[in-house]
């Protein structure tokens, strides 16, 4: 899948039709825009049609630029029954559409750029860039709301296919949409699918095969001559109005749905964040008390068998006590080895948010923690991308742009590196396992009420301060009904997120990890050859003891920690595996055994406190969560808002993690 910044040069159907018909994934096949609002099922359309696991979501600003992916057809399938071709025409030889999400959006009436990019394909660009066919994605339990950007679809010549999603809680609701009356009344064709159970797939494909190669639609006219805007909108409500009348019909009196009876408690101001805090913690409770065997498996694997095999087939090639077995060794297989780990526990965590995303809680989530950020005046629609990052800082950083005003998309934009993203987690589970046993899931949970704490805190400076004139708006959110979520679903979004941590480390760790081995095997001091030097006498340690004095106020200024902290810096996984490999290659002192990892750390921590360890690893914590995020992540904000914004966020990031490490340390070691 290719995102999209700019409008794509996309090719009319006489190209598609008559021109040469390219391979599959190349430009030349034709076009097809899936619009639609949010939360309407149209990202899980997009998946479904071209193979893709885009990340979906219940909030808007899941997609804000254009995802683009092939629509693959059966071998023999025909495209083109045109009449001038006699059915036998060049098209006929295509076997896709180039499928294009574009970002959720009510109308084409922007307020915010990821709406004015939605707007600008469809509606500014030449005639000759303009998609071939429009799928709108359709709400049948909110027709006449989602049918707004189908009748300004229909006043241009588009040609327009409605894909009417949701039919089954529109009939909880004693709503029926006739499908056909309802065709006929818009003026476009009509097909009732479920893209999460994949009902109605076929009959989407056929009805936009047939739509591709006829003419242009004449635009929608009205019946009388809007003499202002205001005349033009009453007159389009009429006609959505009508287009309802006769494609709906209600069955007996109104009743209150399910998710209206559910959401009297779970967005209520007082017992809505009480759930939502008590969903949180039972989240992480059960993610480190089930996952907790598994890991150590999986430790014991690489740390015993994994790393005796490596030893046994170098030492039978010659190289056994080489800088290879190092290499090998104590850094790949002891560093990428001690992240892998966390595989179980990533992989759980990732299923219990998919559950709860397609279940529809986690809107009620965003409502529920909008309220207070209203309080403290920050725009609520800020909470938005905010959710995002404690998936990933980086797509967060990008949604961002649902924002209208460019002075919150830089306030959230500076947020956002305060938000706990899941490779934080990696590390707040490790030491939670470590030093607080059975309460590791509670203290994963006050972690990211911390992370909250943060970005309330920051925010809150900066709104009383750089931000003082800005307004805040409120939250307008179309929350989805409550569904029962689909092991399909849940397992293809939970692959996608599993799948990009394993990316991380099997790409960047693995980079950092020889990185650091490099360091550790290059000797600082004369008297020592390659590989042969003590940890704490190498180039990688030398840097480190240089920098420890820095973190000696938060009670953890041994070397080891604070080496773990600046290799932090590319990406926050490698803060384990940059221990892991330290602690591997690091001798014990004569008389002392060489103990486990946690052991290890433990020790670390023990000595640099002066026997305070707990509130130098909540310290430690604190300062993990607020300093300065991944590369990848400095890169997101340079292109949203510049270099200058992106230092000032590294620098308020340093400055809030360094202070309130040492306070957290400070009055923490008074009591423990």
């Amino acid at each position: 899948m290719r995102e999209l910044t700019v409008s794509p040069k996309l090719p009319s159907v006489g190209a598609a039709c008559h021109g040469a018909i390219d391979e599959a994934g190349r430009p030349g096949s034709p076009i097809i825009a899936l619009a639609g609002a949010p939360n309407v099922g149209k990202s899980t359309l997009f998946n479904n049609l071209t193979g893709l696991r885009a990340t979906t979501g219940n909030w808007p600003g899941t997609t804000v630029d254009v995802a683009r992916g092939a629509w693959r057809f059966k071998p023999g399938d025909k495209v083109c029954d045109c009449a001038a071709c006699d059915g036998d025409c060049r098209a006929g030889n295509v076997r896709e559409f180039t499928l294009i999400d574009l970002p959720g959006a009510f109308s084409l009436d922007p307020l915010s750029p990821d709406e004015q990019l939605t707007r600008t394909l469809l509606l500014d660009a030449p005639e000759a860039e303009l998609p071939d066919a429009v799928v709108v994605a359709v709400d049948a339990g909110h027709l006449a709301r989602s049918l707004y950007l189908v009748c300004q679809l229909r006043e241009t010549s588009h040609r327009v296919v409605v894909a009417l999603t949701m039919t089954d809680v529109a009939r909880k609701a004693g709503v029926e949409v006739d499908s056909y009356a309802l065709a006929e009344a818009l003026g476009c064709p009509v097909v009732v699918l479920d893209p999460r159970r994949r009902v109605g797939m076929d009959n989407l494909t056929r009805t936009v095969r047939e739509a591709v190669p006829r003419p242009r639609p004449t635009p929608r006219e009205y019946p009388r001559k809007a003499a202002d805007d205001l005349a033009r909108e009453d007159e389009r409500f009429a006609w959505i109005e009508a287009a309802v009348d006769a494609g709906t019909t209600r069955s007996g009196e109104e009743r209150l749905s399910t998710s209206d009876r559910v959401d009297r408690w779970a967005t209520h101001p007082v017992a809505g964040p009480l759930l939502f805090l008590a969903v949180m913690w039972g989240v992480f409770q059960v993610t480190t008390a089930v996952a907790a065997p598994l890991q150590d498996w999986l430790d014991g694997l690489f740390s015993g068998p994994v790393s005796d095999i490596v030893g046994a087939g170098l030492a039978a090639l010659g190289l056994g006590g080489s800088w290879v077995e190092g290499l090998l060794v104590d850094g790949l297989v002891a560093g990428v080895g001690m992240l892998l780990t966390f595989v179980p526990l990533m992989a759980l965590m990732f299923v219990l948010l998919a559950l709860l995303e397609d279940s529809g809680y986690m809107a009620r989530a965003a409502v529920v923690t909008d309220r207070l950020m209203r309080t403290i005046g920050l725009p609520g629609k800020a909470f938005l991308p905010l959710v995002v990052g404690f998936g990933c800082n980086v797509p967060a950083i990008a949604a961002t742009r649902i924002l209208g005003d460019a002075r919150q998309r830089i306030l959230v934009a500076l947020l956002v590196p305060f938000t706990s993203c899941t490779a934080r987690l990696t590390v707040y589970v490790m030491l939670g396992t470590i030093f607080f046993g059975r309460f590791a899931g509670t203290a994963v949970f006050l972690m990211y009420l911390a992370s909250i704490v943060a970005v309330i805190g920051v925010g809150l400076l900066l709104r009383k301060t750089l931000w003082r004139t800005m307004g805040s708006e409120p939250l307008v959110l179309d929350l989805p009904p409550y569904q029962v979520p689909t092991a399909r679903l849940t397992a293809a979004v939970a692959w996608n997120r599993l799948e990009g941590f394993l990316r991380t480390a099997s790409g960047i760790i693995v980079v950092t990890v020889c990185a650091v081995w490099l360091l550790q095997a290059i000797p600082a001091k004369p008297g020592a050859g390659f590989n042969e030097v003590p940890v704490q006498d190498s180039a990688y340690g030398v840097a480190a003891q240089a920098v420890a004095p820095v973190f000696a106020p938060a009670g953890f200024g041994q070397w080891q920690t604070a080496s773990a902290l600046v290799v932090g810096f590319v990406a926050k996984e490698a803060v384990i595996s940059s221990w892991a490999q330290t602690y591997a290659v690091d001798e014990p002192l004569e008389g002392e055994s060489a103990g486990s990892f946690g052991e290890a750390v433990t020790a670390s921590f023990v000595a640099s406190s002066g026997g305070h360890p707990l509130p130098a690893v909540a310290a430690f914590l604190w300062f993990l969560m607020a300093y300065t995020p991944c590369v990848a992540t400095l890169a997101a904000q340079r292109r949203e808002v510049g270099w200058r914004w992106t230092l000032f966020g590294v620098a308020i990031g340093l400055a809030v993690a360094w202070l309130g490490a040492v306070g957290i340390f400070q009055l923490g070691r008074l009591f423990w």
